[in-house]
């Protein structure tokens, strides 16, 4: 069983910058994958960026340049840096991990770009 809490969520002007973090209740290096998905209203959910245990990255395209998504095994937390940011960037973002066969999601936390 993993916990996933996602924290950082926000207002934040386009241009502008934030970060999210996700702290994971067992060793992040135990689990083979972690990520970031966002779901915009009226719209399905969407891969942002993941990170497997061994550190290969993967950004969906819209968000290639302007997120990075890094971890901190000391803290079990993963996170995302949002730079240069839109108004379609504005979702509910979802902490995700994967442990075995099994994926495991947070509450998610809202991000909203607006002016």
């Amino acid at each position: 069983q993993v916990q996933v809490v996602e924290s950082g969520g926000g207002l934040v002007q386009p241009g502008g910058s934030l970060g999210l973090s996700c702290a994971a209740s067992r060793n992040i290096f135990s689990l083979n994958a972690m990520g970031w998905y966002r779901q915009a209203p009226g719209k399905q959910r969407e891969l942002v960026a993941t990170i497997t245990r061994g550190g290969n990255t993967n950004y969906a395209d819209s968000v290639k340049g302007r997120f990075t998504i890094s971890r901190d095994s000391a803290n079990n937390t993963l996170y995302l840096r949002m730079n240069s940011l839109k108004p379609e960037d504005t979702a509910v973002y979802y902490c995700y991990a994967r442990f075995l066969w099994t994926e495991y999601w947070g509450q998610g936390t809202q991000v909203t770009v607006s002016s």
